[in-house]
């Protein structure tokens, strides 16, 4: 039995569902966002051993039955609208993750790109620039401060071709309405409201030039990557994630060996079975390491290039579950 976690509306998951089915794996696809308003989730234990058993909408799932688990985009426990009081909401949306959380740790089976703990470091670009540097990675003289002292030098250091990135991203709400940061490319005039760096801590680097970016799409051994051509637009220049999907070129792209091995090495150190990496291709053909994502989109890129991803991931889920 496969588990997919993830929300309703994920049309990735419509990616390789078709493929898993032609494979006869019994697959079911169930959002925590469900646990525990439209779900039940039990775990018993006595002297013989434990059960863990999980009621859905499609039906009761014994999880010891469970080979393989797709944690994609499963959205958070939410208690039942009777819940109105936001304390008490509080309060059982806790209890439901910390069952789940528990459940989930039981389960005897691979997953998919990894439990909740290995993903979460994994996505600290603290953490995953040290370990990219540390396997060979080219990478850039990055600096994650508060600190407004450290911005001019920093801006020196880069001759005045700097950028500014979130930490983490994530969107918020500006005057009411949903709001992104993207890469922001510093000018002079950011260096004199540098006062107000020390709100919010930010990542800085020297401006890398482009040739193209690159998607980097590791499946456990495989590894695929898709070049993106985001010079060819004055929106998607900067940051390719603008989607300028009229001028901008994606194409399968061949990695040198070394550098698809140091992706494949850099997923394999997290304890990850997947990664999306950016990369950057210089002009003078140099490969800088951006970042990774443990849990980052590929279905565009499959979508554009052909690349067979969601082959490769069926083919993983469906180990031990397939005649084929």
């Amino acid at each position: 039995m496969i588990l997919i976690l993830s929300e309703r509306l994920d049309d990735t998951v419509d990616l390789v569902l078709p493929k898993l089915r032609r494979r006869n794996v019994p697959v079911t696809w169930w959002d925590s966002g469900d646990f525990p308003a439209r779900s039940r989730l039990t775990a018993a234990f006595s002297a013989g051993g434990h059960r863990i058993t999980l009621h859905t909408e499609d039906g009761p799932l014994d999880l010891s039955t469970v080979t393989a688990v797709w944690r994609r985009r499963p959205t958070r426990s939410a208690a039942s609208a009777n819940v109105s009081e936001p304390t008490h909401r509080a309060h059982v949306d806790w209890q439901a993750q910390f069952l789940l959380d528990g459940a989930w740790d039981l389960i005897p089976a691979r997953w998919l790109p990894s439990r909740r703990e290995p993903e979460r470091q994994a996505h600290n670009k603290i953490i995953h620039m040290a370990r990219a540097a540390s396997l060979g990675f080219s990478v850039p003289e990055t600096v994650f401060t508060n600190d407004p002292a450290e911005l001019v030098p920093a801006y020196e250091r880069a001759e005045g071709r700097l950028i500014a990135k979130q930490i983490n991203s994530d969107s918020f709400t500006v005057d009411g309405a949903d709001h992104r940061t993207y890469t922001t490319v510093l000018t002079r005039r950011h260096l004199t409201s540098r006062h107000l760096l020390r709100h919010e801590p930010v990542i800085l680097q020297p401006y890398v030039p482009k040739a193209v970016e690159l998607r980097v799409i590791v499946v456990a051994e495989k590894v695929f990557a898709a070049e993106i051509d985001s010079q060819a637009s004055r929106t998607a220049r900067e940051d390719w994630r603008h989607y300028d999907d009229d001028r901008v070129r994606y194409a399968a792209h061949e990695l040198p060996g070394d550098v698809r091995r140091r992706c494949a090495e850099l997923v394999a150190s997290f304890g990850l079975t997947y990664g999306a990496i950016d990369l950057i291709l210089t002009p003078e053909g140099e490969y800088v390491f951006l970042e990774i994502n443990p849990n980052g989109a590929w279905g565009f890129v499959e979508t554009r290039t052909g690349l067979p991803i969601s082959d490769a991931i069926a083919d993983w889920l469906a180990q031990g579950e397939s005649d084929e």
